[in-house]
């Protein structure tokens, strides 16, 4: 059985919740705790990139892959980080799982996937923002293989909050985070959602 693995570590720092949640997206959930600030996932960041080159020792022939939607810009922070200290390029790309996931058909759908290199016999590094049940990273693995057989599959998340329904366990987890089914986690980024942070939200009807 194949089990695979993200890490961020991240500190609780008051922050408003007007920050991380337009009212009109917020409906009917309520913010509960403010997990992460613009700080705190710029150290997780630098944290999963150093974790990354000692697992891998080094950056060669790795290639960093984002989920779509916010998979993307955490993945190219982790890749630019890892440039940064490596003093070598890292292929990045973006993953569109729709059609892979099995509570969803796949017909009409128009892929978004770019990913402008080939993966074979690479150490392909999955990034996600939540891993919750699983099915997402097993959606995901399963675009990987269908573009070619990888050296190895690692996966990144920003945060892992329990209730996994697949046998699929981050390599680099930046917190573990225990929720009930009826919290919501979201994370905000700069590039899609004007700031960057991690909160916690309660179902109001709930």
């Amino acid at each position: 059985m194949r089990i695979y693995t993200l890490t961020i570590a991240i500190t609780m720092l008051p922050v408003c919740r007007e920050h991380f949640l337009l009212p009109e997206r917020m409906g009917k959930l309520e913010t509960k705790r403010i997990i992460m600030d613009e700080k705190a996932m710029q150290r997780a960041i630098a944290r999963i990139s150093y974790e990354i080159i000692e697992r891998n020792k080094g950056v060669s022939g790795l290639c960093i892959v984002g989920i779509i939607s916010r998979g993307v810009p955490l993945g190219r922070r982790i890749c630019a980080k890892l440039s940064e200290l490596e003093g070598a390029e890292v292929p990045f790309g973006s993953l569109d799982i729709t059609k892979y996931r099995d509570d969803h058909s796949g017909a009409d759908h128009n892929d978004r996937t770019d990913i402008p290199f080939d993966i074979r016999d690479k150490n392909v590094i999955i990034v996600d923002d939540v891993i919750f049940t699983g099915r997402s990273s097993r959606a995901a693995m399963d675009a990987i293989i269908k573009r070619g057989r990888p050296r190895s599959i690692q996966l990144a998340v920003l945060i892992d909050r329990g209730h996994r329904e697949l046998p699929i366990r981050p390599d680099y987890i930046g917190k573990n985070l225990p929720t009930s089914h009826s919290e919501v986690v979201k994370v905000s980024v700069s590039e899609l959602d004007s700031s960057d942070g991690v909160a916690i939200y309660q179902n109001s009807d709930q």
